[in-house]
Order: C-alpha cells, then sequence, then structure tokens
C-alpha cells in the first residue's frame, strides 16, 4: 500500500511538472529573439586566462535563423561554447521547467531571476539561471551549469535600450584540471604548459565585443 502511495505520489509531482507553465517574461524574450531573421557583426575577442597569451582577435560573424554561426577571418579564433548563442537556442532546444526565483539587484537595477531546468537527458546542461530585464524584453546575465564542462558565467552589455542583441559578451568558466571549454589556434598564440597542468582549479573570462550590427528582422 506504502509503494503505491509512493508511486502515485511520484507521478502527481511529474504531472504537476509537466503541466507547469513556462515563465511569461522568458517567452516574451524569446519570441522578441525569434523576430530575428539573421545578422551579422564585427566581433572582437580578448581572453584572460593565465596560461594562455594571445593578442586580440578579429572576425565577422554571420548568423541566420535554424543554423550554425559562421565566422570569417584571416586567422583561426577562439570560440567559447558558451557565449555566442544569443538566440537562446541551446538552452531552449529540449523540453524544460522554469522557476521563479525572485528579484535579484546588479549596481542600481532589478531584474527578474528565473531557473531553467532541462526535463530530456539530451540537454548538455543540468540547471540555468538567468536574469530578465522585463521592461526591455532581453536577457542580461546567465549562469549555466554544464553536465561536463563546469560553470560558466555570462554577462550581457547592451549600448542602447532599443537593442536585442548585446553590444558586449564577457563569459566567465573554471577550468577543471586541464580541460579548457573552447577550441583554439593562431600561430600568435603561446601556451604555458606548466602553469595549464599546475594544481588546483583555473579561471578564465573572454570578452567578446561586437559592432556594425546588420540585421534581417520581421517586426
Amino acid at each position: 500500500m506504502k509503494k503505491t502511495a509512493i508511486v502515485l505520489l511520484v507521478q502527481f509531482l511529474w504531472l504537476g511538472l509537466s503541466a507547469q507553465e513556462i515563465d511569461a517574461d522568458l517567452l516574451k524574450v524569446k519570441n522578441r529573439l525569434d523576430s530575428i531573421l539573421s545578422f551579422s557583426t564585427q566581433l572582437k575577442l580578448e581572453v584572460d586566462i593565465s596560461f594562455i597569451n594571445m593578442p586580440v582577435k578579429k572576425a565577422q560573424m554571420y548568423y541566420a535563423k535554424g543554423k550554425k554561426v559562421k565566422f570569417s577571418t584571416d586567422d583561426f579564433v577562439m570560440l567559447p561554447k558558451r557565449g555566442l548563442d544569443f538566440s537562446l537556442n541551446s538552452l531552449l532546444e529540449y523540453p524544460f521547467i522554469t522557476v521563479d526565483r525572485g528579484l535579484e539587484q546588479r549596481g542600481t537595477r532589478t531584474y527578474k531571476a528565473i531557473n531553467i531546468i532541462p526535463t530530456d537527458k539530451r540537454a548538455d546542461f543540468s540547471i540555468a539561471t538567468i536574469l530578465i530585464d522585463t521592461k526591455l524584453k532581453r536577457v542580461v546575465e546567465s549562469e549555466i551549469n554544464t553536465k561536463k564542462d563546469g560553470s560558466y558565467l555570462l554577462n550581457f552589455q547592451y549600448n542602447a535600450d532599443s537593442k536585442v542583441l548585446p553590444d558586449k559578451v564577457t563569459v566567465n568558466f573554471e577550468i577543471e584540471k586541464i580541460r579548457i571549454p573552447i577550441n583554439f589556434m593562431g600561430k600568435d598564440t603561446q601556451l604555458d604548459r606548466k602553469k595549464m597542468k599546475a594544481a588546483g582549479t583555473k579561471t578564465g573570462a573572454i570578452y567578446l565585443t561586437m559592432s556594425n550590427y546588420h540585421i534581417k528582422s520581421i517586426l
């Protein structure tokens, strides 16, 4: 009898989660981003990683809805696994639930915090916390806990209230053991292997600056 009650309780809780509505403010942000059919921008990339010495890299970045981001550059630039997905597709690709975490303050501004929790095993993250500017309908910060590559903290900066795409993104992350959550190349990039293999948790930051946006939108 107890076993049956437990099973029924689990089923009830699961149905409750499955029926949960997705946060309305998140949907507003998603709908605004979904209105972008394509865009291109000039990209400047800088890194702050103790064992990597790499000069500033520049590239042209291209995005088309439903396709992977493409780059055009004279040199192969470092590509962060997180930070270039302005569409939120990587977080919303598979079924998920949301949890309202109330309000959080950054400086003098207050934002809505929500958790995104995937309900599909195919998702590559376990939980994400994003801060939403509900008035301007855009994300200003996201913290993503991945299943294999540690956690990432992304900060998005916009040069104008009307903008939906960021002008600057800062990606902070932990480097567990010698796992580097980026691919990198370039003849002018120097790698200090002793520092890379040294014991202890390492951290890094990537700074992305976008300029000269050309956006095609349905709005």
